[in-house]
């Protein structure tokens, strides 16, 4: 439920609304994209990339002393409940925002990917301890199905509002907009109560305060406790590469496709939005698909199978010319979305040490990365649009990444492949 409750975030704020009204109020004339941020000149779209890979790297550097803080407290729940209202808050600060004020508009929506992000990392860390190991594909999945049909639920409203204004008796066409943004705010907390309310207050145990260490340092040195355990786990240090590199492309496509489509394509919200609406309820699906896939064939070939997709989604996407061949991308771009993020989520999960009782430290580590590959995908887009002046080379270096990814996870699959047959070679079948 907490899926269901926060990425109306993420559909609304991140990926639809948000980017379409930000371009629109940002836009001096039909070829002057600059906008003026504290003083500077600079291109809107690289801004807003800018924007979210500061609000990202803030969530990574961040995320260990709150892990730490979670882990001598017991109370992750506490902190989940804190990020979400920094985000909630945020977003309802949205409907201030308009081209007289782009500051207030860029810190709010990092600030609402902040607590987004930040919340994430707890909610994550809760899977292992709710659920059995065998049940963390099918209910990692069932959090990502719910997130997209929640997502979609509201939107179809705020659609209805932007589309049909006068049966809401509006008449500022920008109004819509920033209405949205509020109902974003009331969702994301309204739901999110389901989720607080049956969530155990405390988590594992507590640990006891070393009069002799920081807490705030504390949670570095898990974190690089955790490194040195990953480092001497080769399969897990191949897949972890591997993992960055596939959200590198992942999530700067999701935070960035909608602002493709308006600026390059010049396409308007009555394709934009529908188009987005398309990636959810076909996530829904995809995320089912890959689970019962993974189930049949393994994760790692399955996120295999989804990465070299993805590939063949930004070949396509470079050469998209009109709403027709973007909403088809949609599609696909829906197919393999919810099953990549759902399928990495349990991989991962499912490759930690069975006597580990730190989840919180390994997935502050897991949520850390892809923090990370956020800040270097998203800083990436920017960079390349802001030197090139187009983002069709942006989407291509997407590609690239996707590329690298595949290799990692391949490596990661051989190194299992040859871990069973160990393992079948110390314990034959026939004497089992």
């Amino acid at each position: 439920m907490y899926d269901w409750a926060n990425s109306v975030y993420q559909l609304t704020i991140a990926s639809t609304i948000f980017p379409i009204y930000y371009n629109q109020v940002t836009r001096s004339g039909p070829d002057d994209y600059t906008v003026s941020f504290f003083g500077r000149e600079v291109i809107n779209t690289v801004l807003y990339s800018w924007a979210i890979a500061a609000a990202y790297l803030v969530v990574a550097f961040l995320s260990p002393i709150l892990s730490s803080l979670a882990d001598y407290t017991g109370r992750r729940k506490t902190f989940m409940q804190f990020f979400t209202w920094v985000g909630a808050l945020s977003c309802g600060t949205l409907f201030f925002f308009d081209q007289n004020n782009v500051e207030l508009g860029i810190i709010a929506f990092a600030m609402g990917t902040v607590g987004y992000g930040g919340s994430i990392v707890y909610y994550n860390s809760f899977l292992p301890v709710i659920c059995a190991r065998s049940e963390q594909d099918k209910v990692s999945a069932r959090g990502y199905s719910m997130g997209y049909l929640g997502g979609v639920v509201l939107l179809l409203f705020n659609l209805l509002m932007i589309m049909k204004p006068a049966l809401f008796g509006i008449s500022d066409p920008l109004l819509p907009a920033r209405i949205s943004f509020l109902t974003v705010f009331f969702w994301w907390i309204g739901f999110s109560q389901i989720t607080f309310r049956r969530l155990p207050r405390y988590t594992l145990r507590k640990r006891q305060k070393d009069k002799d260490r920081s807490i705030l340092l504390e949670g570095y040195r898990e974190l690089d406790k955790v490194f040195q355990q990953i480092r001497n786990m080769k399969k897990l240090s191949l897949y972890l590469a591997g993992f960055f590199f596939m959200m590198m492309g992942l999530l700067t496509t999701m935070f960035m496709a909608a602002t493709y489509g308006e600026k390059e394509l010049g396409l308007k919200e009555d394709v934009l939005i529908p188009t987005i609406l398309i990636i959810q309820l076909v996530g829904i699906g995809g995320a089912w698909m890959f689970s019962r896939l993974s189930g049949r064939i393994g994760n790692l070939k399955a996120l295999l199978i989804s990465v070299f997709m993805w590939i063949l989604v930004c070949i396509g996407a470079y050469y998209i010319t009109n709403s027709m061949q973007f909403m088809i991308a949609a599609f696909f771009i829906g197919v393999v979305m919810g099953g990549s993020q759902a399928l990495a989520r349990s991989t991962y999960s499912k490759m930690l040490p069975e006597n580990t009782t730190d989840h919180t430290s390994f997935f502050s580590f897991y949520d850390v990365m892809e923090k990370l590959a956020t800040v270097a995908g998203t800083f990436s887009f920017g960079m390349i649009e802001a030197i090139t002046g187009s983002m069709r080379y942006s989407v291509l270096a997407i590609g690239i990444f996707f590329v690298i990814g595949i290799v990692f996870l391949l490596l990661t699959l051989m190194v299992e492949n040859k871990e069973r047959r160990n393992l079948n070679f110390q314990f034959p079948i026939s004497n089992v």
